[in-house]
């Protein structure tokens, strides 16, 4: 499935308005090699329709004059001519006069097919009067094959010339040179032309997104290039090296775009023609009817189109006993965002497509794309009101997957994230402490560590803010200040002990969160922490008390327990009589010490050195417990697998009142195999554990109606961006910008051949420097990479600032899409 929607994307931008594949044309010309003569029937039609056509087109050239012309463009056809328009499709001028044909090999080696070139190049269709096929050239339709009788006739199409049967040729449109009057046309010119004259106009009217049209979108000093259809990929190459003005480079979309507005009735829907690469868009279909062919079990799941660079995915599935709609995102990669998956539980007897996701999903496109707001695990979207029917419906809570099962799901290419339903009430949590609210949602529907559904229609899990702790720490009128956290931060609650563990390439964002900090508090967030077997959570009773419980997984022993943070306060007097007192308060660890402790245990942060806290009475009477403060040189797992779980058992006991730890409630039980992680374009490299940094709006190139777009870079060296972040910014973008300079005439080409996201890796160690270029696990072919290794040289060498520059590696990210502007 996701194999189909890859393709999808790679080939739906030159053939959204509809389209045919030059299958008929290659019929055509199999049946012209069977001729025979026709019937004296046939004849008297052919004649009297020729007649019919000269006297269309006559009046058209009155029209159009005012007085009789010539007509030399008009021919009657034989069987020595062949047609124009289809030799203008398959076939292509190189620089040096050789003829390629499209369904030979390309220059890569590579077999093409005739389905995989669209009719709508034929620029010349419906402008200039066509080869007029004889009829005894045509024994049967060259559309459907079928063979024609006395009681099957011959018609002619005013826009190609050719012969069909009435079924494929009973259609009209309004033809340029028959002077804007209608004529009779075949189903493949009605779609070609039809598609050509919503482009031109610019009415992308099955868009979700209802975007700009061309006049009012483009400023007046935008003058986008197109390529020639006669111009071979090397010519292509070699030209892109000089004309750097040909390709313009944006620095924004927020002066030229539209704001999405929402769609009125269901987005267009892409289907497969049953040639592999090509699709076909389906409009006007009814709720009914596609929710028939979901609730029949359809193996493949339906695509909508949201925008020319955005598709959703819709699947009912039965996800862990429960009917849902799987609703996910296809494009959100190329603006540098995780794709989207929404599991909606289904209403009894629902009839109605969530549209509002839809609606939703644009939005998140368009923030990204606009304004860098991009969503990662435990970010938040909201919506208006009325959202899926309901006025409480706040919005998402976002989560990366863990130890959950996603057996059954549809899912795409990873980073992706799912979306939790939230409420009103909900959103202080989610904004403030979404921690607390995710594992609050796992204890509520005995999930661990939280349910990937949603349930529409449901109580709220938190009331009013109330007497929690977090009063003291968070600002939740407007919030302007939080709770602090550091990535990779973790808390392990174990017997008589508890170990905060910080990894040491977090150390700044420590220093931060410690100068921001009062010097009798220091409070942090910790994160997920996913090598315990239990975690620490917060609920809410309905008087509005905080208790503290725990989830846990049934299978595994306990041994640690996560916290969501910790605290340490300085107002422990030293006459107490306690060293320390550390205890649980909520979902989190309270440690209060004196303030000489407090300002050793600051000492320590600051000079990243390991620290102890003895929590007891100075003269112990009692076993002493021991907060210990610990640096690691292991790094969070950046863009990481996860762990996919199938189902394997029904009973999972959790829900234990931490004091006495005993186990009430049943829930789902799982076992592990591992989901694979970011993969490099080039050659399928696993990019865990790499540093990344999104690149938004730093460079962007149109050219020939399809943009090139920098997402991202990742640094395949260890500390390599954190010690040289200023010169690698100045690196990358250089490099970027060449290598988008490199491509820019080759949008298109690379987009047909499937080759919609690619990368770019640079190694430069002052004594070697290498470029290599690819996309879908594979290297550019040669002629790419040759003008690429000339572009990238010149930018390194041009700069004797970078040729000292420390051995870095480098990976960067590059999406071609279609220029909606």
């Amino acid at each position: 499935m996701r194999q189909a929607v890859t393709a999808t994307l790679s080939v739906w931008g030159e053939r959204r308005f509809g389209y045919s594949t030059l299958k008929d044309s290659s019929e055509s010309l199999l049946d012209e090699r069977k001729l025979r003569p026709g019937l004296k029937e046939d004849s008297v039609i052919e004649e009297k329709e020729r007649a019919e056509y000269e006297q269309e087109h006559l009046e058209a050239v009155l029209g159009r004059s005012g007085s009789p012309l010539e007509d030399t463009g008009h021919q009657t056809g034989s069987a020595e001519h062949s047609d124009p328009t289809l030799e203008s499709c398959t076939e292509r001028k190189n620089s040096v006069g050789e003829t390629s044909v499209v369904s030979g090999v390309d220059f890569t080696g590579r077999k093409g097919s005739l389905g995989a070139l669209p009719m709508q190049r034929c620029t010349s269709l419906g402008t200039t009067p066509p080869q007029w096929i004889p009829d005894s050239q045509a024994a049967a339709c060259m559309k459907c094959g079928s063979k024609f009788s006395f009681t099957r006739r011959r018609h002619h199409c005013r826009a190609c010339g050719k012969v069909f049967c009435v079924v494929c040729c009973d259609l009209k449109f309004r033809l340029t040179h028959l002077g804007g009057k209608e004529g009779r046309v075949c189903v493949t010119c009605h779609s070609t032309l039809n598609s050509r004259t919503i482009r031109k106009d610019q009415k992308k009217v099955w868009f979700a997104d209802s975007l700009l049209s061309m006049p009012e979108s483009r400023s007046a000093n935008c003058s986008p290039t197109h390529r020639s259809t006669s111009q071979t990929p090397r010519a292509e190459l070699a030209q892109a090296e000089v004309s750097d003005l040909e390709a313009e480079e944006v620095s924004g979309l927020s002066g030229n775009s539209k704001k999405p507005s929402p769609p009125k009735d269901l987005p267009p829907i892409l289907t497969s023609t049953g040639v592999k690469g090509d699709y076909t868009l389906e409009e006007k279909r009814t709720e009914s009817s596609l929710l028939e062919e979901l609730e029949t079990g359809l193996a493949e799941p339906l695509v909508f189109v949201l925008n020319a660079n955005l598709l959703a995915v819709v699947k009912i599935v039965s996800y862990v006993n429960r009917r849902c709609w799987c609703v996910m995102s296809k494009g959100m990669h190329a603006v540098g965002q995780p794709e989207v998956v929404i599991l909606l539980q289904c209403l009894p007897e629902e009839k109605r497509f969530p549209t509002d996701i839809f609606n939703h999903f644009i939005q998140i496109y368009w923030d990204a794309q606009t304004a860098g707001k991009l969503l990662n695990h435990l970010s938040h979207s909201l919506v208006s009101r009325g959202f899926l029917g309901n006025n409480e419906h706040a919005g998402f809570l976002y989560v990366r997957p863990s130890f959950q099962s996603l057996e059954g799901l549809p899912l795409p290419a990873p980073p992706f994230l799912f979306g939790l339903l939230i409420l009103r009430a909900e959103t202080p949590w989610a904004k403030a402490f979404p921690l607390r609210l995710m594992l609050r949602l796992g204890a509520e529907y005995r999930f661990y560590p939280c349910p990937l559904f949603s349930v529409r229609y449901r109580e709220p899990l938190f009331g009013p803010v109330n007497n929690s702790i977090m009063r003291l720490l968070v600002d939740f009128r407007f919030y302007r200040y939080t709770l602090p956290s550091v990535q990779g931060l973790m808390v392990d609650l174990e017997a008589r002990s508890t170990c905060i563990r910080i990894p040491k390439t977090r150390h700044p964002e420590l220093l931060k969160a410690l100068n921001k900090s009062n010097e009798r508090v220091l409070a942090l967030g910790a994160c997920f922490n996913e090598q315990a077997d239990s975690h620490l959570i917060c609920v809410q009773t309905a008087d509005g008390q905080y208790q503290t419980q725990a989830i846990s997984i049934h299978s595994q022993p306990r041994r640690v327990t996560g916290s969501c943070f910790f605290v340490f306060s300085g107002a422990l007097k030293a006459s107490s009589g306690y060293l320390a007192k550390s205890s649980i308060v909520e979902d989190g660890l309270m440690v209060q010490v004196t303030m000489e402790t407090m300002a050793e245990l600051r000492r320590s942060l600051r000079d990243m050195k390991d620290f102890t806290v003895t929590c007891g009475k100075l003269h112990p009477a009692e076993r002493q417990e021991y907060v210990l403060i610990q640096w690691q040189d292991e790094e969070p797992r950046f863009n990481k697998g996860f762990v996919l779980m199938p189902l394997i058992n029904s009973v999972l006991f959790i829900m234990f009142v931490f004091s006495n730890r005993d186990l009430f409630d049943p829930v789902l039980v799982c076992s592990a195999v591992l989901y694979p992680s970011i993969i490099s374009p080039i050659d399928g490299k696993s990019m865990e554990s790499l540093t990344n940094v999104k690149t938004h709006q730093r460079l962007e190139y149109k050219a020939n109606g399809k943009v090139m777009r920098w997402t991202e870079v990742f640094y395949l060296q260890k500390d390599q961006h954190l010690n040289n972040h200023t010169s690698h910014n100045r690196l990358t973008e250089r490099l970027a910008r060449a290598f988008c300079m490199a491509l820019c005439q080759s949008l298109c080409l690379l987009k047909e051949d499937g080759m919609t996201k690619l990368a770019l890796r640079v190694i430069l160690d002052g004594q070697k420097m290498e470029f290599v270029a690819g996309s879908n696990g594979q290297r550019l072919p040669a002629p790419y990479q040759d003008c690429l290794n000339q572009s990238l040289t010149s930018v390194v060498q041009s700069n004797s600032y970078y040729q000292g520059l420390a051995a870095c590696q480098l990976e960067l990210i590059f999406y071609i899409l279609e220029d909606t502007s």
